[in-house]
């Protein structure tokens, strides 16, 4: 006699298995991706990376991260994720995001910078490279006049280097208007050895949803991505000449959370890889950084990477050699467990995609 209590469990445990079989690597809990080294903590938040390379010797150069905190501070390591204390800048209100920018011309000699955002006194905060030197005579006013308090709230910065050699800053706010949510203004010697910020445009649509905070500059190509959180990645011109139209946007779907950190690996001048942080899965989703012939400004998705890291705000690569733990370039990214992590490209590029 058919014992219909035990067919219907050895087809119901088929099932599962198919359903198991069909999932996608993503689904089935793929292995993330280990870093090779985790720096040191910061004392409160941290929040984002920025990456300075040592032209004269690369294996000097240097990550600056913020930690993100009222009594907050700019922490620099160095390749072994260890502390440079000596270099670190404190009493910080509340430093957001962090660039840098190589060549910014002071007193007539050229001065590698780091720019950080400082939310609670809106301000961007200026320092050489690589002695970590504050040039901006205790920090540079942004979206002065604003109405709205909240608007002026520092977040997201990226530095872009013009083909002349101009640097700008394009900054972002906790909140902003629908429209010229991003300013971008010059960096320049005020006369005296001292930067100053002359603002130069106001652009980039925003949807409402949540905020905006990651940007990204393509300074070879010429354009400025960010993240408009739970919407997507928008695509503009980096020149202010050229108008401030959209020109895409692309990672709108597949993302379980906020789109947050935002990082170009760059292959050539003009090829390489986009990667957006899926902050609430934590991986990386990878877009290719050239368009097709049909659309210049079409990123298609190549790779999605889950990693150790978690909930990652911020991110940076490089593509130069750097030591020979980092022979094609180095990934760094932000965890919530007050560290950075540091990846090799190769492991993040696997057998799917290009290293230099």
């Amino acid at each position: 006699m058919t014992n219909y209590k035990t067919v219907l469990l050895i087809a119901a445990g088929a099932v599962a298995l198919l359903q198991s079989a069909c999932k996608t690597p993503q689904q089935n809990g793929s292995n993330p991706v280990k870093p090779v080294i985790v720096t040191d903590a910061v004392r409160y938040d941290s929040d984002d990376p920025a990456i300075w390379i040592n032209k004269t010797d690369p294996s000097k150069s240097l990550i600056i991260a913020t930690d993100k905190d009222a009594d907050g501070a700019l922490y620099v390591y160095d390749l072994e994720g260890k502390t440079v204390k000596e270099k670190v800048v404190s009493n910080l209100k509340r430093p957001n995001n962090v660039d840098v920018a190589y060549g910014l011309l002071l007193n007539g000699k050229p001065v590698d910078i780091a720019v950080t955002t400082e939310r609670m006194t809106h301000k961007l905060r200026v320092f050489s490279l690589p002695d970590m030197k504050p040039i901006d005579q205790g920090g540079l006013d942004m979206f002065v006049g604003e109405t709205e308090p909240e608007f002026r709230d520092l977040m997201g910065i990226a530095l872009y280097t013009a083909p002349k050699g101009e640097i700008y800053a394009i900054v972002g706010r906790k909140n902003g208007p629908k429209d010229g949510y991003l300013g971008q203004y010059l960096l320049e010697d005020n006369g005296s050895g001292v930067v100053k910020a002359t603002l130069v445009r106001k652009f980039g649509s925003f949807s409402g949803k949540k905020e905006i905070e990651a940007i990204a500059v393509d300074n070879e190509l010429g354009y400025i991505y960010y993240s408009d959180e739970q919407v997507g990645v928008k695509q503009y011109y980096a020149d202010p000449a050229k108008g401030n139209q959209q020109l895409a946007l692309f990672a709108t779907e597949g993302f379980k959370e906020d789109h947050e950190g935002i990082s170009i690996y760059k292959l050539t001048d003009s090829t390489g890889y986009i990667l957006v942080s899926d902050q609430g899965a934590n991986r990386f989703q990878i877009f290719s950084r050239e368009g097709t012939k049909s659309n210049p400004f079409e990123h298609t998705h190549l790779k999605t990477v889950p990693v150790m890291a978690t909930q990652s705000d911020g991110s940076e690569v490089v593509s130069s050699r750097l030591n020979e733990t980092f022979k094609h370039g180095l990934f760094v990214v932000m965890s919530d467990d007050k560290t950075f992590h540091y990846y090799r490209w190769e492991d993040i590029a696997g057998a799917d995609l290009k290293k230099k």
